[in-house]
């Protein structure tokens, strides 16, 4: 398929008026709006971390609002099943009184599923939405059913009430695209916040896009180039993390896992989404370094030296930064 400069200016303006209607309702929250759109511009599934009551869910909501896509919200509880979610076949009478198997379809099968509270459900439960997740597809009793296009995760998770939690496995957490920190709003922003929410107006949200414009949004994206030496740059990333091939000093002694090449194909994908966004054809050194933390920060797993001496994920994806294409870049 061939793609005119044209079709990037517009689809990226087109965009920016998604992101800024986003910013209507939402208070705040910039790289969360961001990097969930980022995410969904590279078809991908997005981990939302943060303390409750931050909006988590009702941005994911409002993201499915301005995108015009069905939306589903699945709270995730220590009792629910797998067929809670995917759906379940049942024997009903048809008109001539006979039994036959009929299939009734879960909340799985939307758009934009709100996995809220995942690290409440049981592995198995969780693991219901590894298939779904990774292969847009639902086994039940040997029938495969496709899932919704566009489909989305996007999931939320607690991080301090840990007692009656079961936490994510490395290999679900390497499924989500990005990892993104919901953070706690400024003086400002609370106000702000309490204005919108808690008086008589109610802000009307416009749709700005639909499923078909956002496949082809997502087609831009992978049509958006890279060059030689910037892929480079993003594998010599993805190697510092891990503590085998890093030459950084705290990477070798406080990483017991880095990322591998899912990480690689992340960080590449977020990074053209960037550049569709802001109306680029390329993808820079600088669209890696913007993306590289959500997309690393899960998928770094620190010993037990690190753990103990409290040494901060984000803060050694920095040092791997630093360190990028110095021996790639002449």
């Amino acid at each position: 398929m061939t793609v005119t400069p044209d079709q990037f200016t517009k689809m990226s303006k087109r965009l920016q008026e998604v992101q800024t209607e986003i910013g209507r309702f939402i208070v705040g929250q910039e790289e969360a709006i961001e990097f969930s759109l980022y995410a969904i511009l590279a078809d991908g599934h997005a981990l939302l971390e943060g303390l409750p009551g931050l909006g988590k869910t009702m941005l994911i909501r409002t993201i499915s609002d301005v995108l015009d896509l069905s939306f589903s919200r699945i709270q995730f509880t220590p009792d629910l099943m797998p067929s809670d979610i995917t759906g379940t076949s049942l024997i009903e009478r048809d008109a001539d009184g006979k039994q036959q198997f009929s299939f009734r379809e879960g909340p799985i099968f939307h758009q934009m599923v709100l996995a809220d509270e995942i690290n409440r459900a049981t592995p198995k439960t969780q693991s219901a939405l590894l298939e779904a997740m990774g292969e847009k597809t639902v086994t039940i009793l040997g029938d495969t059913k496709q899932m919704a296009r566009p489909f989305f995760v996007l999931a939320t998770q607690n991080p301090i009430e840990m007692e009656g939690t079961y936490p994510l496995p490395e290999a679900q957490m390497d499924r989500f695209l990005c990892k993104i920190l919901v953070i706690y709003p400024n003086r400002s922003e609370l106000a702000e916040i309490s204005r919108r929410t808690t008086g008589s107006e109610t802000i009307q949200l416009e749709k700005k896009m639909g499923a078909e414009a956002l496949v082809a949004a997502q087609q831009l994206v992978k049509s958006v180039m890279i060059a030689e030496d910037i892929l480079m740059v993003a594998v010599d990333i993805i190697q510092n993390t891990s503590p085998q091939d890093s030459s950084i000093q705290q990477i070798q002694q406080y990483v017991q896992y880095g990322s591998g090449p899912r990480g690689l194909q992340s960080l590449i994908r977020l990074a053209k989404a960037r550049a569709l966004l802001e109306g680029r054809f390329h993808v820079s050194i600088g669209d890696l370094k913007h993306v590289a933390k959500p997309v690393l920060r899960h998928r770094m797993l620190l010993n037990y030296e690190g753990e103990a001496e409290g040494q901060n994920t984000d803060a050694l994806i920095d040092l791997v930064l630093s360190e990028a294409g110095k021996g790639v870049l002449k």
